[in-house]
């Protein structure tokens, strides 16, 4: 078994595993975020394994198991999707743990500061549209969790990489042929999967919080010009706390932060087939005139 560190701010990781292809695959997604110095000083927020499951299964159609504090959230899948079931189990992780943020699940993305959430389901082209952003000058937060500080309503860079599946795969190798992909994760539950290293622009703000002025639910329909719905209030707070992992655990502190979020910020839901018009849209309609 070896073991790997991850510093992703705001949280640092630290992996154990036995399989290979894991290693080899977080040490070329993740680069000076990844250490295999284990220095006792340094905190660490969750250890987790990804591991091989014992006996003749490890041999006749091997398979990958993962865990954290002896938990095992998901059920085994092939071991060569165990890179793929790392980067779910730490959303996982994160989700189902951190208490002390308001936690949705969103892409997020930002400008001079100023922050848009892409809330939304498995199939709206929400994590090619993010990965069309991240690359084309916007600051990429995170692909999959919307990390919310209480207090101030801000959100916190989680700068992983981009999850991307089926079509959009060869769509983003199309487009940024000099970014750095994953091995491909073949037939899992949701298709084939690669993981888009963010660009390096993304680590070096790693560290820059931004307002939150637009909450934006996308949803990609092929053979349509951009059709852009404005939400009421009420509307928003019902798709986000639907969005929110902790809502519930958090109670009160949960509906204060997202009440004030939508009062400060301008909510839509889009219908999309070019990712240009939704850049533009983004950038005119609510970037600059926040």
């Amino acid at each position: 078994m070896q073991s790997f560190r991850l510093r992703v701010e705001p949280f640092t990781f630290e992996i154990s595993t036995n399989i290979e292809m894991v290693i080899n695959n977080a040490k070329l997604i993740y680069g000076q975020s990844f250490s295999s110095d284990l220095s006792e000083n340094d905190y660490v927020d969750y250890r987790i394994s990804i591991c091989h499951t014992n006996g003749i299964r490890r041999y006749y159609k091997p398979q990958a198991r993962f865990l954290c504090d002896n938990r095992e959230p998901f059920k085994p899948l092939k071991a060569s999707q165990g890179y793929a079931l790392m980067e779910w189990g730490m959303n996982w992780v994160i989700a189902a743990n951190e208490l002390e943020y308001v936690i949705v699940h969103a892409g997020v993305l930002a400008k001079d500061g100023k922050a848009i959430m892409l809330p939304a389901p498995p199939g709206s082209g929400k994590s090619t549209l993010t990965a069309h952003l991240a690359n084309s000058g916007w600051q990429l937060l995170s692909d999959e969790l919307a990390i919310i500080v209480p207090e101030t309503g801000r959100v916190l860079p989680f700068v992983r990489p981009i999850c991307l599946k089926n079509a959009s795969i060869e769509l983003a190798k199309s487009w940024f042929p000099e970014a750095v992909f994953s091995t491909i994760a073949k037939d899992t539950h949701k298709g084939d999967v690669i993981h888009l290293a963010p660009p390096k622009c993304a680590i070096d703000m790693a560290t820059q919080s931004a307002e939150i002025v637009g909450i934006v639910y996308p949803q990609y329909t092929p053979n349509t010009q951009l059709d852009i719905y404005q939400l009421s209030m009420t509307e928003t707070f019902m798709k986000l706390a639907e969005n929110a992992f902790n809502f519930t655990a958090r109670g009160a502190g949960s509906f204060e932060t997202v009440t004030k979020l939508i009062e400060r910020s301008k909510h839509f839901e889009i219908h999309y087939n070019d990712v240009n018009e939704v850049e533009a849209f983004l950038r005119e309609d609510i970037i600059d005139a926040s």
